[in-house]
């Protein structure tokens, strides 16, 4: 019984299992990116961000159709365009920067479902919003998987400057390094998982995969590392789970995978050992003989 739930799927079909690892390459990379995300107060960026990316998606499937390549540089471009006049616009007038990202992100979905409404047809539009896990191919899996593992390398390497540049950009700035580098990079982090995302879970579900198990891991841990490990597990366990829904009752598997990550999310604030609802209703003890 329990084979046929839990391992069958898996066992018996390549798609499946191709899904899964697509689930545990995204998990790897959104994961930390997502904690960063939060720790740096920046958790609706990524939302915007993962809209910047359509239009980019789009004109490479106008080109190419549904091309990995084209729509993958697309993409890309696009999300550091976003990202680039977002950040200009925020230190030319007076607008704060997410209020710039807010304005681009709109025009940047509008402009991505205008393209491919009227380049191709209501499926093409669905696939590109929403992904499709399941046909998920080698090339595709490698991808998500190359940019995972670069994320990784890449953070272990301005692991230390960009914890600091997170909670004390003045003293980054007083003791001269450039601020402004650190994040200009993490923002390309940011954008690339988004882009590995929209392969999988399409431009409106990746955001999930990244935001809800940092969100959720907020409440298990309170050091950086812990965290991050913790968003990887929830994102990895919300993929797994969210595949054998999907199979077993028939449903789309981007949004099953997305509404398991908020289960866990809403698991998290109610029972979580850190400062959960829970947690805030039980006795703390203050002196131990």
């Amino acid at each position: 019984m329990l084979y046929d739930l839990l391992i069958a799927p898996f066992a018996e079909f390549a798609f499946m299992r191709r899904a899964l690892v697509a689930s545990l390459a995204l998990a790897v990379g959104c994961g930390p990116v997502g904690v960063f995300l939060v720790l740096r107060r920046m958790s609706l960026v990524g939302d915007a961000m993962s809209h910047a990316v359509l239009p980019g998606a789009a004109l490479g499937f106008v080109v190419a159709g549904l091309s990995l390549f084209w729509m993958s540089l697309g993409g890309f471009l696009a999300g550091l365009l976003v990202a680039l006049l977002s950040g200009l616009v925020a230190r030319l007038t007076t607008l704060r920067e997410d209020a710039s990202f807010a304005a681009f992100y709109l025009i940047s979905l509008a402009t991505g479902v205008l393209l491919v409404s009227t380049h191709g047809s209501n499926i093409d539009l669905m696939h590109v919003l929403f992904g499709t896990i399941l046909a998920v191919d080698d090339a595709g899996l490698l991808l998500v998987a190359t940019i995972s593992s670069a994320t990784l390398v890449v953070l272990a390497l301005v692991y230390r400057p960009l914890i600091i540049e997170c909670f004390d950009p003045g003293f980054l700035a007083a003791a001269g390094a450039r601020g402004g580098f650190y994040h200009a990079l993490f923002m390309v982090l940011v954008v690339m998982n988004l882009v590995a995302g929209f392969q999988a879970l399409g431009t409106l579900m990746a955001v999930g995969m990244m935001m809800l198990p940092a969100t959720a891991a907020r409440f298990w841990a309170r050091e950086v590392w812990p965290l991050c490990a913790i968003a990887v597990g929830i994102a990895f366990g919300s993929g797994a789970v969210g595949l054998l829904v999907s199979y077993h009752a028939n449903l789309p598997s981007g949004p099953a995978i997305v509404l398991t990550a908020g289960v866990a999310y809403v698991a998290s604030v109610l029972f979580g050992s850190n400062d959960s609802l829970l947690a805030r209703r039980t006795p703390r003890v203050h002196l131990r003989a």
